[in-house]
């Protein structure tokens, strides 16, 4: 029997049958054939959710052989990209073009369907998700059609999929909005806690990009600034904190350490009290926990399930190693993050339950409304999203 885990071992399936597919066509045929036996078919990608999204003990269908730049627009500056193509590998390919993803996060190990299928995010004030860079999408159906949604092709399906959880079909490629290719300057530095709190609007509004990582036992912050430049790129690159290269090169880094990540999205006026009440959960009832807390800012989107819809938006990750039971210490987190409205990432752990999540999400009905149209039986559902899907 075929076994599955996710990248940090904790989410586990012994589905019934593992598929391997390397065209559109292929993955037509499969998706028609699951639906006309009354399976269930769910993705997967490079494996780096912390939620059950791929868990499923049916069909799991790999689709990392679906990769690769398909077709570039200059003038518009898009490009098709075959959903199963690992961000890594998109970089120096858009760049032969002169051409750059928007932002991207701190991992690119990822499949680019697979990373706006949850909201994947960097960080950055004026700065969208990738689910909002989508134009365009083309995804097999259950009835065994190949569907392209944009703004003026099925649009009501290309607002609910680009952000998609893998529950319409099988994406087979997504098109994004890319800019001219861009230099980055990083510029890393430490100090306590509170001297970066109170810091934090000017560097986030004076550079691109702002982030840190507080680690509750020294109370140090890593804070990290990377800011557009003119400046050619420096080789070879040098550790994080202090590169100048293309923004491929600069954005991401290596995150060998197996751990399981809860992340919320909060009201960015109340970023830096949330993140006060969770350094004073940490001193006072976890200080045993020695990895730390990420901070970053996203801008405001139009995504349905965006956990940014509408609203600018801090973000709070915390960490815990594979080894040690995390749940005691991300519920009490959960419950901070609640108190602040906070909306969880799709691709990490949470608590919430169909009702909870609906009240978060004001499209939640359309979502789910367009994604039941397409896909009446539940072909791409598994136990988790058929336990949150509206009664």
């Amino acid at each position: 029997m075929p076994h599955w885990h996710n990248w940090s071992g904790k989410l586990t399936a012994e589905p019934a049958e593992l598929r391997f597919i390397r065209s559109p066509q292929d993955a037509q045929a499969i998706a028609r054939e699951t639906n006309q036996a009354g399976r269930t078919l769910r993705t997967a990608g490079a494996t780096h959710s912390h939620a059950p999204l791929v868990v499923n003990d049916d069909l799991l269908l790999d689709c990392k052989g679906l990769a690769g730049v398909r077709t570039v627009d200059t003038e518009q500056a898009t490009a098709w990209l075959g959903a199963g193509s690992p961000i890594y590998t998109l970089g120096e390919a858009l760049h032969r073009h002169q051409l750059a993803l928007i932002n991207q996060g701190d991992i690119d190990e990822q499949t680019i369907a697979g990373a706006v299928a949850t909201g994947t995010h960097g960080t950055g004030l004026t700065l969208q998700n990738l689910s909002a860079s989508v134009v365009g999408l083309q995804l097999a159906t259950a009835d065994g059609d190949l569907v392209v949604a944009d703004r003026a092709n099925n649009a009501d399906l290309w607002r609910a999929a680009r952000l998609h959880l893998g529950a319409f079909g099988i994406v087979t490629a997504v098109q994004l909005q890319l800019r001219p290719s861009y230099c980055l300057k990083e510029t890393s530095w430490q100090a306590p806690l509170e001297t970066v709190l109170d810091e934090v609007d000017r560097h986030a509004s004076q550079h691109r990009h702002f982030e840190f990582f507080w680690y509750p036992q020294e109370d140090l912050a890593q804070a990290k600034t990377l800011t557009e430049t003119d400046l050619a790129p420096t080789y070879p690159l040098g550790t994080e904190g202090s590169r100048c290269a293309w923004s491929f090169e600069v954005l991401p880094n290596h995150r060998p350490h197996k751990h399981t990540e809860m992340e919320y999205s909060i009201p960015a006026e109340h970023g830096v009290a949330c993140m006060r009440e969770l350094r004073t959960l940490l001193e006072q009832h976890f200080p045993d926990v020695r990895w730390p807390v990420e901070y970053r800012t996203l801008a405001a989107d139009d995504v349905w399930l965006s956990t940014a819809y509408e609203r600018d938006t801090v973000t709070l990750s915390v960490h815990q190693d594979v080894r040690v039971d995390d749940s005691d210490y991300f519920r009490a987190c959960e419950e901070i993050f609640l108190q602040y409205g906070g909306r969880p990432h799709w691709g990490k752990v949470n608590y919430q339950n169909g009702e909870q999540l609906a009240a978060m999400h004001p499209r939640w009905a359309d979502w789910w409304q367009e994604r039941d149209g397409i896909d009446p039986k539940g072909t791409f559902l598994n136990s988790y999203l058929r336990s949150i899907r509206p009664k």
